[in-house]
Protein backbone atom coordinates (compact mmCIF):
# COMPACT_ATOMS: atom_id res chain seq x y z
CA UNK A 1 0.00 0.00 0.00
CA UNK A 2 1.33 3.31 -0.94
CA UNK A 3 2.44 4.96 2.29
CA UNK A 4 0.68 7.88 2.19
CA UNK A 5 -2.61 6.20 1.67
CA UNK A 6 -1.77 4.30 4.41
CA UNK A 7 -1.15 7.44 6.84
CA UNK A 8 -4.43 9.01 5.68
CA UNK A 9 -6.40 5.61 6.14
CA UNK A 10 -4.74 5.62 9.61
CA UNK A 11 -5.08 9.00 11.17
CA UNK A 12 -8.83 8.80 9.50
CA UNK A 13 -9.58 6.20 12.66
CA UNK A 14 -7.05 7.82 15.01
CA UNK A 15 -8.32 7.94 18.79
CA UNK A 16 -7.20 10.83 21.07
CA UNK A 17 -5.21 10.34 23.95
CA UNK A 18 -5.92 13.49 26.85
CA UNK A 19 -2.51 15.14 28.21
CA UNK A 20 -2.37 16.44 31.74
CA UNK A 21 -1.07 19.43 32.16
CA UNK A 22 0.37 19.84 36.50
CA UNK A 23 3.28 18.70 37.21
CA UNK A 24 3.08 15.36 40.14
CA UNK A 25 6.84 15.45 41.11
CA UNK A 26 6.58 13.97 44.28
CA UNK A 27 8.82 11.70 45.93
CA UNK A 28 7.12 8.35 46.59
CA UNK A 29 6.62 7.20 49.68
CA UNK A 30 8.94 4.16 50.71
CA UNK A 31 6.86 0.81 49.74
CA UNK A 32 7.68 -2.67 48.74
CA UNK A 33 9.40 -2.25 45.86
CA UNK A 34 8.62 -4.18 42.15
CA UNK A 35 11.69 -5.30 40.75
CA UNK A 36 11.14 -5.30 37.22
CA UNK A 37 11.88 -2.15 35.72
CA UNK A 38 12.19 0.02 32.60
CA UNK A 39 15.13 1.30 31.05
CA UNK A 40 16.35 3.30 28.04
CA UNK A 41 18.85 5.61 26.60
CA UNK A 42 18.19 8.73 24.70
CA UNK A 43 19.92 10.29 21.77
CA UNK A 44 21.90 12.59 24.34
CA UNK A 45 23.53 9.33 25.92
CA UNK A 46 20.74 9.80 28.73
CA UNK A 47 19.38 7.23 30.98
CA UNK A 48 15.89 6.66 31.74
CA UNK A 49 14.12 4.60 34.11
CA UNK A 50 10.88 3.58 34.72
CA UNK A 51 10.02 1.88 38.54
CA UNK A 52 7.12 0.94 39.96
CA UNK A 53 6.62 2.00 43.36
CA UNK A 54 3.53 1.71 45.58
CA UNK A 55 1.16 0.78 42.75
CA UNK A 56 2.68 4.23 40.73
CA UNK A 57 5.08 4.24 38.16
CA UNK A 58 8.06 6.65 38.32
CA UNK A 59 10.35 7.78 36.13
CA UNK A 60 13.73 9.60 36.43
CA UNK A 61 17.11 10.32 34.25
CA UNK A 62 20.54 10.61 34.55
CA UNK A 63 23.18 12.33 32.46
CA UNK A 64 26.23 10.86 34.41
CA UNK A 65 25.65 7.12 33.58
CA UNK A 66 23.45 6.80 36.74
CA UNK A 67 25.68 7.61 39.12
CA UNK A 68 22.90 10.35 40.37
CA UNK A 69 19.10 10.20 38.91
CA UNK A 70 16.27 12.81 38.63
CA UNK A 71 13.71 13.40 41.03
CA UNK A 72 11.27 10.92 40.14
CA UNK A 73 7.89 11.74 38.70
CA UNK A 74 4.65 9.86 38.78
CA UNK A 75 3.24 9.34 35.51
CA UNK A 76 -0.74 8.88 36.93
CA UNK A 77 -2.47 10.80 39.50
CA UNK A 78 -4.27 7.34 40.66
CA UNK A 79 -2.77 4.40 41.88
CA UNK A 80 -3.35 1.13 40.12
CA UNK A 81 -2.05 -2.45 39.94
CA UNK A 82 1.09 -2.50 37.53
CA UNK A 83 3.25 -5.72 36.28
CA UNK A 84 6.26 -5.20 37.39
CA UNK A 85 8.17 -9.15 38.23
CA UNK A 86 9.80 -11.64 36.31
CA UNK A 87 8.64 -11.15 33.00
CA UNK A 88 6.42 -8.06 32.82
CA UNK A 89 7.76 -4.99 33.29
CA UNK A 90 7.32 -1.39 32.39
CA UNK A 91 8.55 0.04 28.64
CA UNK A 92 10.46 3.70 28.10
CA UNK A 93 11.37 5.12 24.74
CA UNK A 94 12.16 8.64 23.80
CA UNK A 95 11.92 10.07 20.63
CA UNK A 96 14.06 12.43 18.78
CA UNK A 97 11.75 15.70 19.93
CA UNK A 98 12.64 14.90 23.55
CA UNK A 99 9.02 12.91 23.73
CA UNK A 100 8.87 9.97 26.52
CA UNK A 101 6.63 7.21 26.00
CA UNK A 102 5.58 4.19 28.40
CA UNK A 103 3.27 1.50 28.01
CA UNK A 104 3.13 -1.35 30.65
CA UNK A 105 0.39 -3.94 31.85
CA UNK A 106 -2.24 -3.00 34.47
CA UNK A 107 -3.49 -5.82 36.42
CA UNK A 108 -7.34 -6.49 37.25
CA UNK A 109 -8.82 -7.43 40.26
CA UNK A 110 -10.67 -10.90 38.78
CA UNK A 111 -7.49 -13.67 37.83
CA UNK A 112 -5.36 -13.29 35.11
CA UNK A 113 -7.28 -10.13 33.42
CA UNK A 114 -5.61 -6.67 32.83
CA UNK A 115 -5.31 -3.87 29.98
CA UNK A 116 -2.28 -2.47 28.03
CA UNK A 117 -1.68 1.20 29.03
CA UNK A 118 -0.05 3.84 27.74
CA UNK A 119 1.28 7.58 28.63
CA UNK A 120 3.93 9.82 26.94
CA UNK A 121 5.54 13.47 28.05
CA UNK A 122 5.97 15.78 25.82
CA UNK A 123 8.11 18.23 28.36
CA UNK A 124 10.75 16.23 28.74
CA UNK A 125 9.24 13.98 31.94
CA UNK A 126 8.63 16.71 33.94
CA UNK A 127 4.43 16.13 33.25
CA UNK A 128 2.54 12.71 31.62
CA UNK A 129 -0.48 12.50 29.38
CA UNK A 130 -3.33 10.67 31.72
CA UNK A 131 -2.71 7.18 30.75
CA UNK A 132 -5.18 5.49 28.24
CA UNK A 133 -5.61 1.65 27.50
CA UNK A 134 -4.91 0.30 24.25
CA UNK A 135 -7.37 -2.39 24.07
CA UNK A 136 -10.12 -1.87 22.82
CA UNK A 137 -12.33 -4.86 23.03
CA UNK A 138 -13.97 -3.37 26.45
CA UNK A 139 -13.69 -7.31 27.86
CA UNK A 140 -12.44 -7.77 31.37
CA UNK A 141 -9.85 -9.86 30.25
CA UNK A 142 -6.58 -10.99 29.46
CA UNK A 143 -3.90 -8.29 27.94
CA UNK A 144 -0.44 -8.92 28.97
CA UNK A 145 3.26 -8.76 28.15
CA UNK A 146 3.10 -5.45 26.34
CA UNK A 147 6.28 -4.65 24.64
CA UNK A 148 6.77 -0.63 22.80
CA UNK A 149 9.16 0.28 20.00
CA UNK A 150 9.63 3.72 18.44
CA UNK A 151 11.52 4.53 14.90
CA UNK A 152 11.85 8.13 16.84
CA UNK A 153 10.51 10.37 14.23
CA UNK A 154 6.83 9.74 15.11
CA UNK A 155 5.67 6.28 14.91
CA UNK A 156 5.13 4.37 17.69
CA UNK A 157 3.86 0.23 17.39
CA UNK A 158 2.47 -1.39 20.70
CA UNK A 159 2.09 -5.29 20.69
CA UNK A 160 0.83 -7.30 23.24
CA UNK A 161 -0.59 -10.88 24.12
CA UNK A 162 -4.59 -10.89 23.95
CA UNK A 163 -7.09 -13.36 25.12
CA UNK A 164 -10.19 -11.80 23.41
CA UNK A 165 -10.06 -14.63 21.05
CA UNK A 166 -9.66 -16.88 23.30
CA UNK A 167 -12.51 -16.00 25.44
CA UNK A 168 -15.18 -15.15 22.62
CA UNK A 169 -14.63 -18.77 21.12
CA UNK A 170 -15.13 -20.61 24.82
CA UNK A 171 -18.27 -18.52 25.44
CA UNK A 172 -19.54 -20.46 22.14
CA UNK A 173 -17.94 -23.85 23.52
CA UNK A 174 -15.04 -23.64 21.01
CA UNK A 175 -11.96 -25.14 21.37
CA UNK A 176 -8.71 -22.33 21.02
CA UNK A 177 -5.24 -22.64 21.99
CA UNK A 178 -2.97 -20.86 23.79
CA UNK A 179 -3.53 -16.50 23.27
CA UNK A 180 -3.85 -14.20 20.68
CA UNK A 181 -1.26 -10.91 19.49
CA UNK A 182 -2.90 -8.02 18.83
CA UNK A 183 -0.99 -4.24 18.70
CA UNK A 184 -1.51 -0.75 17.73
CA UNK A 185 0.20 1.88 15.77
CA UNK A 186 1.19 5.65 16.31
CA UNK A 187 2.00 8.03 13.70
CA UNK A 188 2.15 11.16 15.77
CA UNK A 189 4.54 9.94 18.69
CA UNK A 190 1.57 8.90 20.75
CA UNK A 191 -1.02 11.21 20.82
CA UNK A 192 -3.10 9.12 18.73
CA UNK A 193 -3.37 5.30 18.36
CA UNK A 194 -4.77 3.07 15.29
CA UNK A 195 -7.50 0.37 16.46
CA UNK A 196 -6.16 -2.45 17.54
CA UNK A 197 -5.26 -5.09 14.90
CA UNK A 198 -4.43 -9.01 15.21
CA UNK A 199 -1.39 -10.28 14.15
CA UNK A 200 -2.14 -13.87 14.68
CA UNK A 201 -3.81 -16.46 16.86
CA UNK A 202 -2.58 -19.39 18.80
CA UNK A 203 0.48 -18.16 20.68
CA UNK A 204 2.15 -18.78 24.43
CA UNK A 205 0.37 -16.84 26.59
CA UNK A 206 2.63 -16.03 29.55
CA UNK A 207 6.16 -15.38 27.96
CA UNK A 208 6.97 -12.00 26.82
CA UNK A 209 7.24 -10.53 23.24
CA UNK A 210 9.90 -8.60 22.06
CA UNK A 211 9.44 -5.82 19.74
CA UNK A 212 12.14 -3.47 17.44
CA UNK A 213 11.55 -1.19 14.30
CA UNK A 214 13.91 -1.89 11.30
CA UNK A 215 13.94 -0.20 8.17
CA UNK A 216 10.68 -2.07 7.04
CA UNK A 217 8.89 -1.28 10.07
CA UNK A 218 8.45 -2.81 13.51
CA UNK A 219 9.09 -6.95 13.80
CA UNK A 220 7.63 -8.91 16.21
CA UNK A 221 8.91 -11.96 18.57
CA UNK A 222 6.78 -13.98 20.30
CA UNK A 223 6.46 -18.00 21.66
CA UNK A 224 4.33 -19.24 18.92
CA UNK A 225 2.47 -22.45 18.95
CA UNK A 226 2.79 -24.77 16.50
CA UNK A 227 0.83 -28.29 15.82
CA UNK A 228 -0.03 -29.84 19.53
CA UNK A 229 2.24 -27.78 22.01
CA UNK A 230 5.48 -27.25 20.55
CA UNK A 231 6.15 -24.03 21.81
CA UNK A 232 9.25 -22.03 19.34
CA UNK A 233 9.63 -18.47 18.50
CA UNK A 234 8.00 -17.00 15.52
CA UNK A 235 8.72 -13.34 13.57
CA UNK A 236 6.42 -10.74 12.25
CA UNK A 237 6.52 -7.87 10.07
CA UNK A 238 3.38 -5.45 11.72
CA UNK A 239 2.87 -3.90 8.41
CA UNK A 240 2.55 -6.92 5.92
CA UNK A 241 1.59 -9.05 8.77
CA UNK A 242 3.30 -11.96 7.39
CA UNK A 243 4.80 -14.84 9.85
CA UNK A 244 7.22 -16.72 9.64
CA UNK A 245 8.99 -19.29 12.28
CA UNK A 246 12.33 -17.89 13.82
CA UNK A 247 13.61 -20.98 16.03
CA UNK A 248 13.28 -24.87 14.92
CA UNK A 249 13.64 -26.46 18.57
CA UNK A 250 10.53 -28.32 18.45
CA UNK A 251 9.87 -27.68 22.52
CA UNK A 252 7.14 -29.38 23.14
CA UNK A 253 5.68 -29.18 26.45
CA UNK A 254 1.58 -28.49 27.62
CA UNK A 255 2.34 -26.03 30.09
CA UNK A 256 3.73 -22.02 29.49
CA UNK A 257 7.53 -21.95 29.57
CA UNK A 258 7.04 -18.19 30.98
CA UNK A 259 10.21 -17.49 29.05
CA UNK A 260 10.15 -15.35 26.28
CA UNK A 261 12.49 -14.07 23.84
CA UNK A 262 14.58 -10.91 23.19
CA UNK A 263 14.85 -9.00 20.00
CA UNK A 264 17.07 -5.83 18.51
CA UNK A 265 18.24 -4.59 15.72
CA UNK A 266 21.36 -2.63 14.51
CA UNK A 267 22.71 0.23 12.05
CA UNK A 268 22.77 -1.88 9.63
CA UNK A 269 19.01 -3.40 9.92
CA UNK A 270 20.18 -7.18 10.69
CA UNK A 271 18.22 -8.52 13.39
CA UNK A 272 19.15 -10.07 16.57
CA UNK A 273 17.48 -12.99 18.71
CA UNK A 274 18.15 -13.89 22.26
CA UNK A 275 15.99 -17.09 23.48
CA UNK A 276 15.42 -20.20 25.84
CA UNK A 277 14.62 -23.57 24.99
CA UNK A 278 14.28 -27.22 26.68
CA UNK A 279 13.35 -28.89 22.70
CA UNK A 280 13.82 -31.68 20.88
CA UNK A 281 17.06 -30.30 18.99
CA UNK A 282 18.52 -28.16 21.39
CA UNK A 283 18.69 -26.74 25.16
CA UNK A 284 19.15 -23.73 27.13
CA UNK A 285 20.27 -20.06 26.42
CA UNK A 286 21.16 -19.23 22.63
CA UNK A 287 21.43 -16.16 20.18
CA UNK A 288 21.20 -15.79 16.56
CA UNK A 289 21.92 -13.22 13.67
CA UNK A 290 19.31 -12.81 10.83
CA UNK A 291 20.67 -10.20 7.89
CA UNK A 292 20.14 -10.16 3.90
CA UNK A 293 17.46 -13.56 4.53
CA UNK A 294 20.63 -15.29 6.26
CA UNK A 295 20.70 -16.89 9.43
CA UNK A 296 23.85 -17.36 11.65
CA UNK A 297 23.77 -20.76 13.91
CA UNK A 298 22.26 -20.53 17.09
CA UNK A 299 24.72 -19.90 19.54
CA UNK A 300 25.07 -21.19 23.10
CA UNK A 301 24.95 -18.75 25.79
CA UNK A 302 25.74 -18.88 29.67
CA UNK A 303 25.85 -21.96 31.83
CA UNK A 304 23.41 -24.64 31.99
CA UNK A 305 24.01 -25.71 35.72
CA UNK A 306 23.89 -22.45 36.88
CA UNK A 307 20.35 -21.86 35.36
CA UNK A 308 21.02 -19.35 32.77
CA UNK A 309 18.06 -17.75 31.19
CA UNK A 310 15.45 -14.81 30.73
CA UNK A 311 18.25 -13.17 28.21
CA UNK A 312 17.65 -9.77 26.58
CA UNK A 313 19.76 -8.00 23.57
CA UNK A 314 20.20 -4.65 22.56
CA UNK A 315 21.79 -3.21 19.24
CA UNK A 316 22.59 0.14 17.91
CA UNK A 317 25.56 0.85 14.75
CA UNK A 318 27.71 -2.31 14.99
CA UNK A 319 27.19 -2.63 19.04
CA UNK A 320 25.31 -5.51 20.20
CA UNK A 321 24.72 -6.44 24.10
CA UNK A 322 23.15 -9.19 25.59
CA UNK A 323 22.84 -9.79 29.33
CA UNK A 324 21.33 -12.88 31.21
CA UNK A 325 21.07 -14.10 35.07
CA UNK A 326 22.69 -17.03 36.38
CA UNK A 327 22.53 -18.77 40.12
CA UNK A 328 25.81 -20.26 41.14
CA UNK A 329 24.69 -22.17 44.08
CA UNK A 330 24.84 -18.78 46.58
CA UNK A 331 23.69 -15.80 45.21
CA UNK A 332 22.04 -14.52 41.65
CA UNK A 333 24.78 -12.77 38.69
CA UNK A 334 24.26 -10.77 36.39
CA UNK A 335 26.29 -11.66 33.06
CA UNK A 336 26.71 -10.03 29.65
CA UNK A 337 29.11 -10.50 26.53
CA UNK A 338 28.88 -7.96 23.40
CA UNK A 339 30.14 -7.74 19.97
CA UNK A 340 31.07 -4.66 18.27
CA UNK A 341 31.14 -6.34 14.68
CA UNK A 342 27.58 -6.30 14.50
CA UNK A 343 27.55 -10.22 16.15
CA UNK A 344 30.37 -11.84 13.88
CA UNK A 345 32.59 -11.56 16.94
CA UNK A 346 31.91 -11.69 20.66
CA UNK A 347 33.22 -10.67 24.52
CA UNK A 348 34.16 -13.55 26.35
CA UNK A 349 30.84 -13.71 29.09
CA UNK A 350 31.45 -11.53 31.77
CA UNK A 351 29.78 -11.38 35.66
CA UNK A 352 29.09 -8.24 35.87
CA UNK A 353 27.66 -8.14 39.70
CA UNK A 354 26.01 -10.25 41.84
CA UNK A 355 22.71 -9.96 44.67
CA UNK A 356 22.34 -12.49 47.02
CA UNK A 357 18.64 -11.67 47.16
CA UNK A 358 15.94 -11.54 44.88
CA UNK A 359 17.23 -9.33 41.62
CA UNK A 360 15.25 -8.57 38.69
CA UNK A 361 16.94 -9.66 35.56
CA UNK A 362 19.58 -7.84 33.77
CA UNK A 363 18.70 -5.11 31.18
CA UNK A 364 21.31 -3.86 28.20
CA UNK A 365 21.22 -0.64 27.36
CA UNK A 366 23.98 0.77 23.99
CA UNK A 367 23.97 4.01 21.79
CA UNK A 368 26.62 2.07 19.38
CA UNK A 369 29.51 3.70 21.45
CA UNK A 370 28.29 3.03 25.16
CA UNK A 371 27.28 -0.15 26.40
CA UNK A 372 25.87 -0.23 30.10
CA UNK A 373 23.58 -3.01 31.94
CA UNK A 374 20.95 -1.81 34.58
CA UNK A 375 19.78 -4.43 37.13
CA UNK A 376 17.95 -3.94 40.36
CA UNK A 377 17.89 -6.18 43.02
CA UNK A 378 16.17 -6.26 46.64
CA UNK A 379 18.98 -5.93 48.49
CA UNK A 380 21.41 -3.25 46.54
CA UNK A 381 18.57 -1.81 44.38
CA UNK A 382 19.16 -0.23 41.10
CA UNK A 383 22.91 -0.33 39.51
CA UNK A 384 24.12 0.82 36.51
CA UNK A 385 26.90 -0.86 35.57
CA UNK A 386 29.37 -0.25 32.59
CA UNK A 387 31.12 -2.43 30.10
CA UNK A 388 34.44 -1.72 28.77
CA UNK A 389 33.88 -2.07 25.03
CA UNK A 390 37.38 -0.54 23.47
CA UNK A 391 36.51 1.35 20.52
CA UNK A 392 33.11 0.40 19.13
CA UNK A 393 33.28 -0.18 15.51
Amino acid sequence: MNKDIFALLLAASLVPAAAVAMDHSVMPHPAKVALAVGATLDGNGRIWLAKVENQQLWVSWSNDDGQRFSRPVAVALEPEDIGASAENRPKIAVAQDGTVLLSWSQSLPKRFTGNIRFARSIDGGRSFSVPITLNDDGRIGSHSFDSLAIDGAGRVAVVWLDGRDRDAAREKDAAFAGSSVYFAQSLDNGAHFSPNRKLTEHTCECCRTSLAWTAEGPIALWRNLYGTNTRDFALANLGTGKVRRATDDEWQIDACPHHGGGLAVDGHDALHLVWFTQGKTRQGLFYKRIAGGRESSPMALGDPAAQAGHATVAAAGSMVLITWREFDGRVYVARAMHSTDGGASWSAPLRLAESGGAADYPLPLTDGKQALVVWNSATEGVRILPLDVGNAK
